[in-house]
This record gives C-alpha cells, sequence and structure tokens, in this order.
C-alpha cells in the first residue's frame, strides 16, 4: 500500500503539475492528539506552481483541498500549506 506522503505527491502532481513540491509528515509531532488518535495524518505541504498564478492564498489552498479530495476526510486531519508561483520565489 502506498504512504500517505507518497498519495499526497500523487494527486498534487496530478492536478496541479508542480515545479517544486517537498512533503513533511509531522504525524509523530502529534501523538495523543485527538486528530491522530482517529488515523488522521499531520502533513506540510510546499508547493511551487504555475496553476497558482493570479489565485489568493484561499484560492491556493482550495486548489490543494480539490487535488486531495476525500483524503482530506480520513487519511489528512491537519495540512499546513506554504504554496507559491514559480515567479514568486525568483526574487
Amino acid at each position: 500500500m502506498t504512504n500517505r506522503v507518497d498519495m499526497i505527491r500523487e494527486r498534487l502532481t496530478t492536478s496541479l503539475s508542480p515545479v517544486s513540491l517537498d512533503i513533511t509528515d509531522d504525524s509523530h509531532q502529534h501523538i495523543g492528539h485527538a486528530g491522530a488518535a482517529n488515523g488522521g495524518g499531520h502533513f506540510t505541504v510546499h508547493i511551487v506552481a504555475a496553476a497558482f498564478a493570479d489565485q489568493s492564498l484561499i484560492q491556493r489552498h482550495r486548489l490543494i483541498y480539490n487535488a486531495l479530495g476525500d483524503a482530506m476526510q480520513n487519511e489528512i486531519h491537519a495540512l499546513s500549506i506554504k504554496a507559491y508561483t514559480p515567479s514568486e520565489l525568483e526574487s
């Protein structure tokens, strides 16, 4: 079975074609937390994609949530997101 980081990577890559994507599983830092007890993981995503051009922060997060789909309901309890366009990181 594919682990959660691989699943997140696959879904974001398929939907957003990022030029850079880094995913960290932070679940070990939340042992005993209610979400962890229910099986949901905690993750940090740093993503750079042209798909975020002309998108507000909320719109970028929605694109990510939509790409992750049902995983946001059962596989992922918490998601910290840093989303940029390639041009935002050039300066």
